[in-house]
């Protein structure tokens, strides 16, 4: 069934410490945490004894590390990994990273894992290929940036990172592992986010979330700034800055629905600011109903706040089925249609002749939405009012996130009040971009699904080979 969320990009992690350590379990603890920024594949590399190990698989962290037949073998005193949701590329297995190179000597001695999406790859992937550099992948930005690296890897890294900067054109937040350290990196606008921490035994970490270091036990040190470069080895952190272009632009869909409620971003609470969202829609939209209820998991916070400011009581009744995997493949189109059936179940005796508002954190083909809603119209639900805790979705992503092509958009294709007949609910309402602005307290941040207006210009010629608006 295709999708009707936006899907998460990939989440990457990585440790170091001057001692050997159990790289094993801090990896897997952490990608764990990650889980959520990607289910397809997840790859590991660990340093140990100036030696690069690597090993991928598809399927879920858990049962990719369950599958490794020799754990010791991937204990040392650093390591990096990443969990994998298709974005520039495809499937490939050969796309699954870390992607890694070897020396002379047939040694790995860089390994590259990230976050994000560059909208010039194909143009520097046949430059690079004219040039004589090979490359494995099907078509992987990662791999671009992985053999701008090698290239220039002879003059030092912090000379053939700001190469980077200066060719690539895109998001990109990274962690890359050497024989000698661990680096990580973020460009020039701080698209994805990266945060470092520390354990108690001196162990650095590195994350997409904070999330990541909470379940290795590491203290938040802070967030690796745009256009910045740390490296870390037994001298502890250095600090680079590579880029003299930056212009911070967090994408504001991290903190709406990819990350995970409990981390943290720039400081704030994702779940405070997603519980402030309802607060903020009550204020823009004040309506009378009987039970406010938020569609599992993103939704909830929103609906909890909107209930808080309204006095309208919060009910649990849409229960998540915590056991269906998001790989599950219905045999036939009838089936796929009522999957959202299992996946979303009400408790009927709870919503029958009530007004209810169902808060989501967004709509984005309205599909899963309209459907839903049918099934509280089945459970007899006297009215329906429909909240959204994002504003109108009018354009896709080329920075990292899975979006529909603006074809399949909703919000792009009808005005509210076509949206609100073609959903069947008695009101619609989306928070506002002011509104959204006003609780990020900034406008640094990327709107481009909401505005059509981009943080990184985008490459003509590339136009033909990513989901861009018309």
């Amino acid at each position: 069934m295709i999708s009707d969320k936006m899907s998460e990009e990939c989440g990457v992690f990585g440790v170091y410490a001057k001692n050997k350590i159990d790289t094993f379990s801090l990896m897997q603890f952490g990608l764990i945490a990650l889980q959520h920024r990607g289910q397809e594949a997840c790859g590991i590399s660990f340093l140990t004894n100036r030696t690069i190990y690597s090993f991928k698989k598809e399927g879920l962290v858990i049962e990719a590390f369950a599958s490794i037949e020799n754990p010791p073998l991937y204990q040392g005193n650093a390591a990096i990994g990443h969990t994998r949701y298709s974005t520039t590329g495809g499937q490939s297995k050969r796309n699954i990273q870390p992607l890694y190179t070897k020396n002379k000597e047939g040694k790995v001695f860089i390994s590259l894992a990230h976050n994000g999406n560059l909208v010039n790859s194909k143009t520097l992937r046949e430059k690079l290929e004219s040039e004589g550099l090979e490359f494995v992948s099907n078509n992987s930005d990662t791999e671009v940036m992985l053999r701008i690296i090698e290239k220039h890897f002879h003059q030092g890294i912090e000379i053939a990172i700001k190469e980077l900067f200066d060719q690539v054109k895109g998001a990109f937040s990274c962690v890359l592992l050497t024989q000698e350290n661990l680096i990580a990196f973020r460009d020039a606008n701080g698209i994805r986010p990266l945060s470092i921490g520390i354990t108690a035994d001196e162990t650095y970490v590195v994350s997409s979330e904070t999330c990541g270091l909470d379940a290795v036990g590491a203290e938040f040190i802070r967030e690796i700034e745009p256009g910045e470069m740390i490296v870390i080895d037994n001298g502890g952190i250095h600090s680079f800055d590579i880029s003299k272009n930056k212009k911070k632009a967090l994408c504001s869909f991290e903190y709406i629905y990819f990350s995970r409620p409990d981390s943290m971003m720039e400081g704030d609470s994702i779940y405070k600011f997603r519980e402030l969202t309802g607060k903020k829609l009550w204020e823009q939209e004040q309506i009378e109903a009987d039970v406010v209820i938020g569609v599992p998991d993103s939704g909830v916070p929103a609906a909890i706040g909107y209930s808080n400011a309204s006095g309208i009581p919060f009910r649990p009744i849409l229960l998540k089925n915590k056991y269906l995997g998001r790989s599950f493949i219905a045999p036939s189109q009838e089936m796929r249609e009522k999957t959202v059936m299992l996946k979303l179940n009400p408790i009927v005796s709870e919503i029958k002749g009530k007004r209810i508002i169902i808060m989501d954190d967004s709509i984005v083909r309205g599909t899963t939405s309209k459907r839903l809603v049918n099934i509280f119209k089945n459970a007899g639900a006297k009215e329906i009012h429909f909240i959204s805790a994002s504003p109108p979705i009018i354009a896709p992503c080329f920075l990292g996130l899975d979006t529909p092509e603006k074809k399949h958009l909703i919000a792009a294709n009808m005005s509210e009040q076509e949206i609100k007949d073609f959903l069947g609910v008695n009101s619609l309402t989306y928070l506002s971009i002011d509104n959204l602005q006003a609780l990020l307290k900034e406008a640094n941040y990327c709107y481009g699904c909401f505005t059509e207006k981009y943080p990184v210009n985008r490459i003509e010629e590339e136009k033909q080979n990513i989901k861009l608006p018309a």
